[in-house]
């Protein structure tokens, strides 16, 4: 994988944070995703979206870390990854509150953190 490619999917990162930000906007609390289809749906398409970022981020890390490494911890990342795997392999098991929390808590660092890859590299 060459940098362009990194780069590409840093892109995409950044692309499906602000999907997840537009499907998130009328969302008040963790309960407005299973009070109907609507938010069901919503609940779906944005779990999906956090799965190919951490899919994303993983595929980084495998071919050219320092990318992400220079905007943060390797824990952060892994961090994500594992949530990946979770919601790959367990998402039975995911909780809408803790999908609330990530939209409304993480999303922003991880913004700004791939908004700031994203800077660098262009240069």
């Amino acid at each position: 994988m060459d940098k362009r490619d990194s780069l590409e999917l840093v892109e995409y990162i950044l692309n499906s944070i602000e999907l997840i930000e537009d499907r998130f906007k009328y969302i008040d609390n963790s309960d407005d995703f299973l009070k109907d289809d609507i938010g069901l749906e919503k609940l779906d398409a944005i779990s999906m979206r956090l799965q190919t970022i951490g899919e994303a981020i993983k595929n980084i890390l495998k071919r050219d870390a320092d990318i992400l490494l220079k905007q943060a911890g390797k824990s952060y990342w892994s961090d994500i990854v594992r949530f990946r795997e979770i919601i790959s392999h367990h998402y039975i098991d995911i909780d809408a509150e803790v999908i609330y929390d990530i939209c409304r808590e993480d999303l922003v660092e991880l913004k700004s953190y791939i908004l700031m890859a994203i800077k660098e590299e262009i240069r």
